[in-house]
């Protein structure tokens, strides 16, 4: 055990879960309360770290972290005992009497690495899923986010049970190290160069895991639909967090018939909402580092932006930015953005839409603005992605349930209500039979007419 050494607290929640505390629902449940007390109290706190790390605004830091944690909470102490109560199933024919049902039991120890973007939300949103179904659990909480980081650490070590809940900070090194450590599970949220490693450290010990990823979220824009909506919308979702969501609409595909009127509303509804400079806007955002920040002035280059396209090193500032004229094959369409810069691509039939997304990897949402019923099952029926919003954004990932997750190259594995559960437990499987009614033909010697007067058993009653 020479590893759990290096990490004590290891070795503390592992004799945990052995003890079997963690099973009760009465643990369960104080835990997700002191859990809904610490994002109450200390509220004003959480909204300070937040904006220290990237100046994110209370409002914001309210709908998209504490708020949504705690309707997550309440959802899961509502439906928790039924979650945890076994599950019976029929039994064939011929294993009567008999009764079979599975119960969802906990992996034992598990380890939570959050990100940066949503520093509350992707640590503790799945903790909540992971105490529910009965863990115990290591949050190892992004560093590049680091006042959020220490609150998060703070705040579990008192309000939660220490012997079953810890969190670990510092950077890439720490997280190295602690994969070096056997987990019975391993939840990881970030880029997918990261969640390679993360799975290849995860095969050493054969441990099960979910990849929360991200990609090119694709928005189709279709010429039947309320362009003035769809655009307030869609600037809405593509500047929160100051384009920092893994969700976030990466790029448009608008019909041309319809581009220039999206693209007029797109302007409008960015000043509406943070001003002539949203510069001077407490509701926008920065980037999170000076790194982040040279890699959009990077992929400024070469494009002379239809709106915004100013930066200020001070702050770490990148203007809501809409690009024009681009085409699916440039530098900015290849990788995920990840922050304020929004192409936008005119198509002439859905078809060059779709062919667009299809040749890209599978993005973790696609979105849809159409009122057309048979275009939103088209586009449904003609893509993959990890989930579908039409006529909205991001939305689908705040409904408790509704299972959020990826696909293919956006990542594997759902949580959020019972899919949280489902993902932070197994199904162990029980069958329970009498000793009585026990006839030889089961057992050997097997005569001909025996054997087929069993296969004639099986075939009908099985």
């Amino acid at each position: 055990m020479q590893k759990d050494q290096v990490f004590p607290e290891l070795a503390v929640l592992r004799e945990t879960f052995e003890r079997g505390i963690t099973r009760n629902f009465l643990w369960r449940q104080s835990q997700l309360l002191a859990l809904d007390s610490f994002l109450i109290e200390c509220e004003r706190d959480i909204a300070t770290a937040l904006h220290d790390d990237f100046r994110k605004s209370p409002a914001e830091t309210f709908l998209t972290e504490t708020g949504y944690l705690r309707g997550e909470i309440r959802f899961a102490l509502k439906h928790l005992k039924r979650w945890m109560n076994p599950h019976r199933v029929s039994i064939p024919l011929i294993y009567q009497p008999g009764k079979g049902y599975y119960i969802r039991e906990p992996y034992g120890v598990v380890l939570i690495i959050g990100a940066w973007n949503y520093p509350l939300n992707l640590c503790l949103a799945p903790l909540i899923s992971s105490i529910a179904a009965g863990n115990c659990s290591v949050v190892k909480p992004s560093e590049n986010a680091p006042h959020t980081s220490k609150i998060i650490a703070d705040g579990l070590s008192s309000y939660l049970d220490r012997s079953a809940v810890c969190v670990i900070e510092g950077g890439a090194e720490k997280t190295k190290a602690l994969l070096e450590n056997r987990f019975d599970y391993l939840f990881f949220t970030g880029s997918q160069a990261i969640g390679r490693e993360i799975m290849h450290a995860a095969a050493k010990h054969l441990t099960p895991l979910t990849l929360e990823l991200g990609g090119k979220c694709p928005c189709i824009v279709d010429e039947n639909v309320d362009i003035k909506v769809a655009a307030r919308r869609i600037v809405w979702a593509k500047f929160l967090n100051g384009g920092q969501t893994c969700i976030a609409p990466d790029y448009v595909l608008v019909h041309e018939i319809v581009e220039s009127q999206l693209l007029h509303y797109i302007q409008e509804a960015i000043t509406d909402f943070y001003g002539k400079d949203p510069q001077l806007s407490p509701d926008y955002p920065r980037i999170i580092n000076e790194q982040h920040f040279h890699r959009f002035e990077k992929l400024l280059d070469g494009f002379s932006p239809l709106f915004g396209g100013i930066t200020d090193h001070n702050g770490y500032y990148v203007a809501p930015t809409i690009l024009q004229d681009v085409t699916s094959d440039a530098e900015i369409m290849q990788s995920e953005i990840f922050g304020p810069l929004l192409p936008v691509i005119a198509y002439k039939k859905l078809g060059d839409a779709l062919d667009i997304i299809q040749r890209g990897m599978k993005p973790l949402a696609l979105y849809l603005f159409s009122s057309d019923p048979k275009v939103q099952a088209r586009v449904v029926r003609h893509s993959q992605s990890g989930g579908v919003c039409i006529n909205d954004l991001l939305f689908h990932a705040s409904c408790h349930r509704l299972p959020f997750g990826g696909n293919g190259s956006s990542g594997f594995g759902t949580y959020h209500g019972q899919a949280g559960f489902d993902t932070f437990s197994f199904q162990r499987s029980v069958l329970k039979r009498s000793l009585y009614l026990d006839p030889d033909l089961r057992y050997p010697p097997y005569s001909s007419r025996k054997f087929n007067f069993l296969k004639r058993l099986v075939t009908l009653f099985h």
